[in-house]
């Protein structure tokens, strides 16, 4: 059996520190106690459908914790869900397994922050992403802001594509003037961003980054949020959502076609990291990482699926090696 947490070797059900992590240390079942929303018993969903928010094809739901169950709610929800989405793009039934695996692999392997997220069951077994919320404390709501907000950019102002109108460099130029903690959030950045490419996440938009005020007022990065491998669904996609550098691509990028070592390592230095931090900051992304290869190998994807997961992570890693000087 495998922790649908951590991934990690467990006898049943989660493992002792991702229930406290992810539910106050409560025993709280893997399995949920109802199906799926697709399921022919689905008004349990139909009752919350007014608290519903749609990004793309992904649908979300609320949760509280009660006891030792989970339960939709409308108001004062603990956590979100994620079942499987719908829509025209392939391998939609992996989206969840998909999501937690890149999850997983940003915190156990490249140390990001990121909330408690696991896998949960359906009581007809249809996986669901769960993550915990990390903008409330002690049921108040904190102040947070994405990329596309602080940009005051909207469809009425920029268009139907105004999350992917800006650049990496000009997003970090918010991040300067926006948290007085900067440069320290500014590797934070550019950790995530290099950890969207290596794991082929094409759709890290200004809505898939945000700050959040602090108890002293100030505000810093949310912890990274809504990771995946976005060339199950997309195999055709951009390696990136937005451009690395507002004055477009690099004599690098229209050498190779795609983003390559000197890409990253202009970027890390144009946005302020010191060079010996941008090139430890780089060398973790430079070989395909053991663990890595073991939380694929563990997580519920299919089996397809972890051999098409392992060639894409492998083929970025081998992008990201060419133009080393």
């Amino acid at each position: 059996m495998t922790c649908p947490g951590c991934l990690k070797k467990n006898q049943n059900g989660y493992c002792r520190k991702c229930r406290k992590e992810l539910f106050n240390g409560k025993n709280v079942d893997a399995i949920l106690p109802f199906n799926s929303p697709y399921s022919e018993e689905n008004q349990i969903f139909l009752d919350h459908t007014k608290r519903i928010s749609i990004s793309g094809v992904q649908i979300k739901y609320s949760l509280q914790l009660v006891d030792d169950q989970l339960q939709l709610t409308d108001t004062g929800g603990q956590y979100i869900i994620k079942p499987i989405p719908t829509g025209t793009f392939s391998n939609l039934d992996q989206a969840p397994a998909n999501e937690h695996l890149t999850m997983q692999m940003a915190k156990q392997v490249y140390k990001i922050d990121t909330p408690p997220n696991a896998l949960i069951f359906f009581s007809d077994q249809s996986p669901a992403y769960i993550t915990r919320r990390f903008d409330r404390v002690k049921g108040k709501k904190l102040q947070q802001e994405d990329f596309a907000q602080i940009a005051r950019m909207t469809t009425e102002t920029h268009g139907a594509n105004y999350k992917y109108d800006l650049s990496y460099e000009e997003i970090v130029e918010y991040i300067q003037n926006y948290i007085p903690t900067y440069r320290i959030e500014i590797e934070k950045f550019f950790h995530l961003i290099l950890f969207n490419y290596v794991v082929s996440n094409g759709d890290a938009h200004l809505k898939n980054f945000s700050a959040i005020q602090t108890r002293d007022g100030d505000y810093v990065l949310t912890p990274a949020y809504d990771l995946l491998c976005t060339k199950f669904q997309a195999p055709n996609e951009a390696d990136l959502a937005l451009m690395l550098f507002k004055e477009g691509f690099s004599k690098a990028y229209e050498s190779y076609g795609f983003y390559t070592y000197q890409d990253f390592w202009e970027f890390g230095q144009k946005i302020g990291i010191k060079r010996s931090r941008v090139e430890k900051i780089l060398y973790n992304y430079l070989v395909p990482q053991p663990l890595a290869g073991d939380l694929i190998q563990q997580s519920f994807l299919s089996a397809k699926s972890k051999e098409l997961y392992k060639s894409y992570y492998a083929d970025r890693i081998h992008r990201l090696n060419m133009g080393r000087s």
